[in-house]
């Protein structure tokens, strides 16, 4: 239910929270293990992994879920995070829909049109929709989310960037709403699926955002009456009243479940205890040797798709260091056995990544996939280009008397197995890793200052423009702009030209065009070491039935249901 990701901070710059901030955005989505998604959309995506089984489904139970992070604040409008995104979208609904291939569909808006120059975009709206606190859905609703969230007071993270073009909304009648932009925007309906410009009722956006960080009210399938608890979770309960999902989603009227309990329980170990001794019905993204464990476990069954976006990858630092030099990075590209490393450390659950996005995202172009492949030979002749040619006593190459020296920063544990191992495959290549695990502010610090070599993360979303966000000359983090999200430090003019084109796009094939460029020049530039692409899961005890995946991989519980 939703669709993009990470995207850079309004904030000036960065401050304690901020810190511990940027330490969920940049660490917690650079697990080793499970990867981040943000968007997607009710209904959509794939996943395997038993859903359907024999038997017509049943309304009623409590479906007890067990997930491994929690919202620094639950209001999406607000925060940037995964978490928030995926424990909002029960009680959200968008006025847009998109399915696993990027199509955009209707939902609490049932038509739309574009005016010529798309600066304009006007919008007819479902009628007879009803928050779960009373009030009408209608135009205003609508003027008064986009409002809320571009407003400073708001201190968007994440949804004040999906609307950096936003001039202005208003209600041209009580179910027409007007938007207009002050450039073109061809990914705005993309961005209007997210739960992040989900609709909140208009009269919580009158209280003070420390109260929605705790609370929202929305129009979805489920209702949250006590909100999210910290280090507890989250109850839903179900909106009987609701009958306006989108057409694609598993049925149509009221949530099948009574009630879902969310509960957060951060290591992996107890998530699977909690499961397999009856706690809970279903968990989120158990380690890959946790579901391998699950899999030979009689009365469990993993559920799983690939998220989409830029995979799980290895950020080089390309403006300054020995990262700089496009012949070291690619060399660093070459010589380590990525997709070894990977089968060694994930046990074959996750694939090799082979391109700047994830196989699976719209507009992912495949013919780039010879560029990452293992080559040792080739990594020696590119370190010996660059100059790097002698070698010390410790058999690591030097330069001018210097070793070649990388620093890995990052904050999460569990990435150290898979440092280990690309520290090891690299020092064959004659490169020091150093592993630097760090605190959040210190992380932070050193991150607005470019003081490092080498960051690891994912970003999810269903779409390529999420290279936007991810490789855009403003979104460089620095001490003056504050925390944003391109950490390669990239800056190539002709790849913010295809952003423009991209952007100035008027449908989605010259849309993926001009992103098939960025992927290339991207790739050119080896601005990015794809490492793999993870996976969301979802393992249920026997009696847990339909559970689906939203476009950006997160869990869809809406037509799911108790078999027992």
């Amino acid at each position: 239910m939703g669709a993009a990701t990470r995207f850079r901070s309004r904030k000036p710059a960065a401050t304690a929270g901020a810190a511990a901030l940027m330490l969920a955005l940049a660490t917690a989505c650079s697990s080793g293990a499970n990867g981040v998604a943000a968007g997607g959309a009710n209904g959509g995506g794939g996943g395997t992994g038993g859903g359907t089984t024999a038997g017509a489904p049943r309304s009623g139970g409590t479906l007890r879920l067990a997930v491994e992070k929690e919202p620094e604040c639950l209001d999406p409008h607000q925060s940037p995070t995964e978490s928030a995104r995926a424990l909002t979208r029960p009680i959200l609904d968008s006025l847009v829909h998109q399915d696993a291939q990027g199509n955009i569909h209707p939902w609490l808006a049932t038509s739309w049109k574009v005016s010529p120059d798309r600066l304009t975009y006007t919008f007819e709206l479902r009628q007879g929709v009803t928050f779960t606190d009373g009030e009408r859905f209608d135009a205003q609703a609508v003027v008064a989310n986009l409002d809320h969230v571009v407003a400073p007071e708001t201190k968007s993270l994440l949804a004040g960037s999906l609307l950096a073009a936003y001039r202005s909304a208003k209600a041209v009648g009580p179910s027409t709403v007007e938007i207009r932009f002050k450039r073109p925007d061809s990914g705005f309906l993309t961005a209007l699926a997210l739960p992040n410009l989900g609709i909140e009722s208009p009269r919580t956006l009158k209280g003070s955002p420390s109260a929605l960080c705790a609370k929202i009210v929305g129009t979805g399938p489920f209702r949250s009456d006590t909100g999210f608890v910290p280090q507890k979770g989250i109850d839903y309960v179900r909106n009987p009243s609701y009958d306006w999902a989108p057409e694609s989603a598993p049925h149509q009227g009221p949530a099948r479940l009574d009630r879902i309990e969310v509960k957060v329980v951060p290591d992996n170990a107890a998530r699977l205890g909690a499961l397999t001794s009856g706690q809970v019905d279903a968990v989120t993204a158990l380690s890959p040797t946790s579901l391998n464990i699950v899999k030979s476990l009689p009365g469990f069954t993993p559920h799983s798709t690939p998220y989409p976006g830029i995979n799980y990858s290895y950020w080089p630092n390309t403006a300054n260091g020995p990262l700089s030099d496009v012949n070291v990075r690619k060399a660093l590209r070459a010589g380590i056995d990525w997709g070894q490393i990977v089968k060694n450390v994930y046990f074959g659950v996750y694939k090799g990544a082979q391109g700047v996005l994830s196989a699976g995202t719209p507009g992912y172009d495949g013919s780039l996939a010879p560029a990452y492949a293992h080559d040792p030979a080739g990594a020696a002749r590119l370190l010996d280009q660059a100059g790097w040619t002698g070698r010390d006593a410790a058999g690591y190459r030097t330069k001018d008397g210097r070793r070649l020296t990388l620093r890995h920063m990052w904050s999460d544990g569990s990435v150290a197995n898979l440092a280990t191992q690309v520290q090891s495959a690299a020092k064959q290549l004659g490169v020091e890793l150093v592993e630097e695990n760090l605190d959040g502010g210190t992380f932070v610090k050193r991150l607005l200052a470019g003081d490092y070599e080498l960051i690891d993360t994912s970003f999810s979303a269903p779409g390529p423009d999420v290279l936007r966000v991810l490789f855009g000359a403003d979104n460089i983090p620095t001490p003056e702009r504050g925390i944003s999200n391109n950490m390669a430090r990239y800056d190539n003019p002709a790849v913010e030209a295809g952003f423009r084109r991209a952007l100035g796009a008027e449908d989605q094939a010259e849309q993926h065009r001009a992103y098939a460029e960025v992927q290339k020049r991207i790739t050119e530039d080896a601005a990015v070491l794809p490492v793999y692409s993870p996976l969301s899961t979802v393992t249920v005890r026997d009696g847990v039935r339909e559970i689906g995946f939203n476009a950006d991989g997160t869990p869809d519980l809406y037509g799911a249901w108790l078999a027992s």
